[in-house]
C-alpha cells in the first residue's frame, strides 16, 4: 500500500466534513472501524453461517481493449455513464474512436426510432470493435486487481478492488442495496443489455474481511506490469492487473464464501442484471461482473451528495426559515454586515456542521442567496419517528433522511417524481469547488435553495442495510468512481 503523507489537515474549501469525517480515521494510518466485532458487512455472526456459501465468485475471461489496435487504452476508458454530461460525452467521443462512451452513453439522434437508436448503435460498435480486434477476449480466466491512487487535502490514498464474476442473488441477506434508485436509468441499462448481451460497467460491492486476504493478493499483483495504467481528469491513477495464479484465485473464492455484500454504487446495473438473467434464462447471465472492495482498507472514502433545488412557485426564504423553526433550531451565519465576509460565513456554517455531525446531531446546511448561511438542527428525533414510523432508527437519524422527509417533502411539498426531476433537484457530489458552484447557481437565480449535508459514515450505512432498508436517493458518493471499459463481460 502506498504510504500516507501527513498533508494538510485543513479541509478543502467548502467541504463540510466530507473528508473530515473520513480522513481523520483513514488518512493517518488509523484503521477504519466499519463494523463491530463479530459482524461482517450486513450479516450475522460468521459461526452461525458456517458451511453456508453466501457470495459465490469466480474468475472469467474479460473482453479488453488491445493497445496494439486502439493505441492508448486509457483513451478508451470512461467514467460511469450516469456521471457523464453532454460536454464530457463530447470530449470522450473526441478522445478516441474506440472510447466506450459510444456504447455506455451513446449520443441520441433526432431520427432515432425503434429500429435505429443509441442501443442498436452500441451493439454495432461492440460487434465492429470485436471484429477489428480492438476488443479481445483474454486467453486465461483471471480475477482482476484494480488499484486506484488518489489524493484529498494533500493526503494520499490507495483503494484496492478485485473484479470477478459474482453469482446474482435477489436482494436479501447476501446482497444488500443501500439506497433508492430512479426507474428511468434502470430501463436505460436494461435496453443496453438487451441490445449488446454484454456488461460494461462495474457494480461496486463492499465486503468486510479483517484478514485482508484479497488486499494482499492485489498488492502482490500490483508489482507486475499493469494491463492498463492511466490518469483521469481528476488526477486519479487507475491500474488493472491480472491475478492468474490458481492458489490466489482460490484464496479469494474461499474468503468470499461466508461473506455478504452491500452495493455501494451500481444499483441500476445490478438490478437490471437480475432482470436480464430472468428474461433470457442464459446461465452465463446468472453471474455478473462485480468489483469488490474491503471495508477494512484506508482507501475507502465516502463524500457527501448535496441538493440544489429550484422551480418553487412564490418561494420566500424568510417563510421557509419560519417553517423550519417548528422542528429545527436554526443558526444563522450572516455576511455583509458586522465585518463578516461571505467566505467567513460559509466556513462558519461548515465548521458548525462538522462539529454537530461528530455529536450525532441531525443537521442540514442551507443557502438561499439572502446574505446568510444557515444550519438547521433537528430538535427532537420524535419528529422523524412521526414522519417515518415504518423506518428504523438508523434510517431516521441520517441527515439525508431528515432533509428529505421534514424539509423537501413536508415543507416544500416535493414528491418522488419531483425529486427525480433534474430540472427541479440537482444532486451535486462533494468534489473541490462543488459548494462554490452551488452557491453561484443560487446567486445567479438558476436555483433557489442549496441544501448541504455531512457524508454518511460507514457504520450508518451498515446499520441501515442491516435493517433491510435503503437510504434516500443519492445519499452517498464513494470517491473515486470506478471507471468503465477496463473489463467487459460478454455473455
Amino acid at each position: 500500500m502506498i504510504r500516507h503523507s501527513g498533508g494538510s489537515e485543513n479541509r478543502r474549501q467548502g467541504v463540510p466534513a466530507s473528508v473530515s469525517n473520513q480522513i481523520p480515521r483513514v488518512g493517518r494510518n488509523v484503521q477504519p472501524s466499519p463494523m463491530p466485532p463479530g459482524r461482517v458487512c450486513g450479516r450475522e455472526d460468521p459461526q452461525e453461517m458456517a458451511l453456508t456459501v453466501r457470495m459465490e465468485v469466480k474468475p472469467f475471461k474479460a473482453l479488453r481493449f488491445d493497445g496494439r489496435v486502439v493505441g492508448n487504452v486509457g483513451d478508451c476508458i470512461a467514467p460511469p455513464y450516469d456521471v457523464i454530461d453532454a460536454a464530457q460525452q463530447e470530449q470522450l467521443y473526441k478522445k478516441s474512436p474506440y472510447n466506450v462512451v459510444r456504447i455506455t452513453r451513446g449520443k441520441t439522434l433526432s431520427c432515432d426510432d425503434g429500429e435505429h437508436n443509441q442501443y442498436t448503435r452500441a451493439a454495432e460498435y461492440l460487434t465492429q470493435w470485436m471484429r477489428e480486434g480492438a476488443l479481445k477476449l483474454d486467453a486465461r480466466e483471471s480475477v482482476y486487481g484494480y488499484v486506484q491512487d488518489f489524493a484529498l487535502d494533500g493526503i494520499a490514498f490507495q483503494r484496492l478492488t478485485f473484479i470477478a464474476l459474482g453469482k446474482l442473488e435477489d436482494f436479501g441477506k447476501t446482497v444488500r442495496p443501500h439506497e433508492q434508485v430512479f426507474a428511468k436509468p434502470m430501463q436505460d441499462r436494461l435496453n443496453l443489455k438487451r441490445a449488446t448481451a454484454a456488461r460494461f460497467g462495474l457494480v461496486f460491492m463492499l465486503y468486510d474481511d479483517p484478514e485482508q486476504v484479497a488486499d494482499a493478493i492485489i498488492l502482490k499483483a500490483a508489482t507486475q506490469t499493469p494491463l492498463v495504467d492511466f490518469v483521469d481528469e481528476q488526477n486519479v491513477r487507475h491500474r488493472l492487473f491480472a491475478i492468474e495464479a490458481a492458489d490466489d484465485i482460490q484464496a479469494i473464492v474461499r474468503m468470499m464464501r461466508d461473506k455478504s455484500v452491500i452495493i455501494a454504487d451500481g444499483h441500476h446495473r445490478y438490478t437490471t442484471g437480475l432482470t436480464y438473467w430472468r428474461e433470457t434464462g442464459n446461465p452465463a447471465a446468472g453471474y455478473q461482473m462485480l468489483a469488490f472492495t474491503n471495508t477494512r482498507q484506508p482507501g475507502l472514502v465516502v463524500l457527501a451528495t448535496h441538493r440544489v433545488v429550484g422551480g418553487i412557485q412564490g418561494f420566500q426564504p424568510q417563510a421557509l426559515l419560519e417553517q423550519l423553526k417548528g422542528k429545527f433550531d436554526v443558526v444563522e451565519f450572516a455576511f455583509g454586515r458586522a465585518g463578516k465576509s461571505k467566505e467567513q460565513a460559509r466556513q462558519g456554517m461548515l465548521a458548525e456542521m462538522k462539529t454537530l455531525g461528530t455529536k450525532d446531531a441531525s443537521v442540514v446546511g442551507i443557502y438561499m442567496g439572502d446574505s446568510a448561511f444557515y444550519v438547521a438542527i433537528l430538535k427532537d428525533e420524535q419528529h422523524m419517528a412521526a414522519a417515518a414510523p415504518q423506518m428504523s432508527s438508523a434510517w431516521r437519524t441520517l441527515d439525508v433522511s431528515v432533509l428529505q422527509k421534514l424539509v423537501m417533502e413536508e415543507l416544500l411539498g416535493f414528491d418522488a417524481e419531483t425529486m427525480g426531476n433534474p430540472d427541479r433537484v440537482a444532486y451535486v457530489k462533494d468534489m473541490p469547488n462543488a459548494i462554490s458552484d452551488i452557491i453561484a447557481r443560487v446567486d445567479a437565480g438558476e436555483k433557489q435553495i442549496a441544501f448541504l449535508t455531512n457524508p454518511v459514515r460507514m457504520p450508518q450505512l451498515v446499520d441501515v442495510t442491516d435493517a433491510g432498508e435503503r437510504m434516500p436517493h443519492k445519499s452517498t458518493y464513494f470517491y473515486p468512481k470506478m471507471y468503465t471499459g477496463l473489463t467487459i463481460q460478454k455473455l
